[in-house]
């Protein structure tokens, strides 16, 4: 069954599988396949009730999705200080990328000309980055997939290493039929560029996939695999091969293309990366005063202890 099939069935199910295999990373023939089996299974054994068409929020659900989005707001701002380095350097150069981009592949390329990119100004940084090709195998009810994303390694005094990840697309992957408008608060208030380390990302993907499975069970829609919290960590977790140029991928294509779609693509990303940078500034005032706050209580606290 191809997945387009599914255009059949309506654009609920278009959406349900939004972000698997479209700007979010590069999906082969294989994948295609395996998720298609897995859809089609969906829809044949998915219970959909015909309330499911109504989106509404119950106040236990409200309650449940409110506590969430509070947890996505902590962990935004929970980074350290070379995490917020390379956060402000990845902000920064997608912001002065230009939308020229070329590619030495004719094909749709899925924004890996906007990966590679990034890369090469990364590394002209001085950071060590590559491009992700992960892979993995279908297995049980985990359709099988790849996916490309971007990790840069730091190096530590100790003469140990940690590798933070890259996804210029992070909101796509949480998109979800029929979703309440509290979860449309919380998919919005994630980061539009996900920079950190995979523990952290593993914090952010435990969140939404329960915010996903609160706001389908509203609908009466079960959780689908593809939005499974196997299927998501298998995107980063999963063996994967690094890359530094687009030639590492072996295209035999030598004829170089505009790709109007990644251009578009990458203005979209721009817009999306200054409204949210704005929407932080506007928000850190009321942060230094809560640290004020804070700072004041703890004060209080050691005074009470050394008395």
């Amino acid at each position: 069954m191809d997945c387009r099939v599914l255009a059949a069935a309506g654009d609920v199910w278009l959406r349900l599988v939004g972000g698997v295999g479209q700007i979010g990373g590069a999906f082969s023939h294989e994948s295609e396949h395996d998720l298609a089996v897995m859809v089609s299974d969906f829809l044949e054994n998915g219970s959909v009730g015909a309330e499911s068409w109504c989106s509404s929020d119950s106040d236990s659900a409200l309650s449940d999705l409110a506590h969430l989005d509070e947890k996505i707001t902590f962990y935004k701002r929970k980074v350290d200080q070379y995490e917020s380095d390379l956060l402000a350097v990845v902000h920064s150069l997608l912001l002065s990328m230009e939308t020229d981009l070329h590619s030495v592949d004719s094909a749709p390329c899925n924004a890996r000309c906007i990966r590679f990119s990034l890369v090469k100004l990364l590394r002209h940084s001085g950071y060590d980055a590559a491009v992700c090709a992960s892979r993995w195998q279908g297995c049980g009810k985990v359709p099988g997939g790849d996916h490309e994303y971007i990790d840069v390694v730091k190096y530590n005094d100790s003469g140990s290493s940690e590798r933070l990840i890259i996804d210029i697309d992070f909101q796509s992957h949480f998109e979800i039929a029929r979703a309440v408008e509290s979860y449309d608060r919380i998919l919005n208030s994630l980061p539009v560029v996900f920079v950190g380390s995979l523990d952290k990302l593993k914090q952010f993907l435990k969140v939404m996939v329960e915010a996903a499975r609160s706001s389908l069970k509203q609908n009466s829609m079960p959780l689908p695999p593809w939005r499974s919290l196997a299927y998501l960590q298998a995107k980063w977790e999963s063996p994967y091969q690094r890359q530094f140029n687009p030639d590492d991928l072996s295209i035999n294509s030598t004829i170089f293309s505009d790709h109007k779609q990644c251009n578009g693509h990458l203005m979209r990303l721009q817009s999306s990366l200054k409204s949210e940078i704005e929407a932080d500034r506007l928000l850190k005032p009321t942060n230094s005063d809560n640290m004020r706050r804070l700072k004041l209580e703890r004060r209080r606290h050691s005074s009470f202890r050394t008395h």
